[in-house]
């Protein structure tokens, strides 16, 4: 909005002398840092009173675990506040209609329109779960996985078919592999005479596979984060390194001389997103401020099912799948433990009679915490991983 308004505004603000108000507002860069500064700060000054209500209104919560042991090293959690996602959502909704030109940007648009869209899914989730105990007897607890998943997906298919709608060219839809050049090397002055054709080879995706794609990424993203939601701190941190990691990736997708040196996608229309991604970043560092050990809020599955589905959108956008896996690979392992937890144990009970585990408890955070690591130096040491496996797709970025 405030950009739109410079954008409308431009001759007026010239003619007064304030023309510095109107070039720092189109730097891109500016935007985006100020972005997270904006959104960090929203989150810090509306927090305490968010909490308040949310312990006022009784939200909070009540973990409970197929494991005795775990129960009790979690009992010290028990009636904190949750649903405190509203405050990381809110602030980088209103952030980015601030700050980011969302009326000439649809990647922007339809990353709002997801974020949104899971949030209010995930709060009904929570708000359903976590007042069951005020209800009648015999109301639903909460939302069936099968439900979730089928609105997480069919939340995909819309916001992947749009993304492929306002695709403006080729670059946009073409499926990035890793080791594989989106453009023939390219000189910076050739390029700048004549953009380089997409490579011959590079597979452009038609509208089906590029919407399959994006809800298998969306829907996926999203219940990763989702699960990883169990630590003090945990998630919002991983959250926190993704989102740098996606601003910087969508600064060098928006930049001809970057994205043609590095032969990958070229996305200029995805260039807002930048402005998003940086209010994604000032959210999680202004909720990790009340959500780190010991939390006096959680962000539930209002914030961590939107959270996951915006990082999505943001990497489907500028065409880097493969390179979210890497960003994202501790979300996506927590999400495989809790797979292959349940899987071994349907699937030995049905064999054996008895119901067998392959980790101490799932997801695979719980099981380093069973094996004897503090909550504190599990979460450090996960952190630890998202930083090493945000380098090593820095590093995928080079190796075409």
């Amino acid at each position: 909005m405030l950009f739109n308004l410079v954008e409308l505004f431009q001759n007026w603000l010239d003619e007064r002398g304030l023309y510095a108000v109107v070039q720092v507002m189109y730097q891109l860069e500016f935007r985006a840092f100020l972005a997270a500064l904006l959104a960090f700060a929203l989150v810090r000054t509306a927090g305490p009173r968010v909490t308040a209500w949310l312990r006022r209104r009784k939200v909070g919560d009540t973990p409970e675990f197929n494991n005795d042991t775990l129960n009790d090293l979690m009992k010290s959690k028990a009636a904190t506040p949750t649903m405190g996602g509203i405050l990381v959502i809110g602030a980088i909704l209103v952030t980015s209609v601030l700050l980011a030109d969302l009326w000439h940007s649809m990647p922007a648009k339809v990353a709002m329109v997801v974020m949104v869209m899971l949030a209010v899914l995930g709060g009904f989730d929570d708000w359903l779960k976590l007042t069951a105990a005020h209800r009648k007897p015999g109301s639903r607890d909460g939302l069936f996985p099968w439900e979730k998943l089928l609105f997480q997906v069919g939340i995909g298919v819309v916001g992947g078919w749009f993304l492929w709608r306002s695709a403006p060219s080729l670059d946009a839809l073409v499926l990035n592999l890793p080791f594989q050049r989106t453009y023939p090397p390219t000189s910076a002055a050739e390029s700048l005479v004549q953009p380089p054709a997409v490579a011959a080879g590079v597979v452009v995706l038609t509208g089906f596979w590029f919407t399959l794609l994006a809800a298998l990424m969306i829907a996926g993203t999203s219940n990763a984060v989702n699960l990883t939601d169990g630590m003090d701190g945990l998630a919002t941190g991983l959250m926190l390194i993704a989102g740098l990691m996606a601003m910087t990736l969508v600064a060098i997708a928006c930049s001809a001389n970057a994205s043609y040196f590095l032969m990958v996608p070229h996305v200029p229309a995805a260039r807002e997103l930048m402005v998003v991604a940086g209010a994604m970043v000032g959210a999680c560092m202004g909720f990790l401020w009340f959500n780190c050990q010991p939390a006096s809020v959680f962000m539930g599955d209002t914030g961590s099912l939107a959270l996951g589905g915006l990082l999505a959108v943001i990497f489907v956008a500028i065409r880097q799948e493969f390179l979210l896996l890497i960003v994202g690979g501790v979300f996506y392992t927590e999400m495989a433990s809790v797979m292959l937890q349940v899987g071994t144990f349907k699937l030995t009970r049905k064999l054996t009679g008895e119901g067998r585990r392959v980790l101490r408890c799932a997801p695979i955070h719980h099981h380093f915490q069973l094996g004897g690591w503090k909550e504190t130096q599990t979460v450090a040491r996960f952190w630890i991983l998202g930083v090493l496996l945000a380098m090593v797709a820095l590093v995928f970025l080079k190796l075409r």
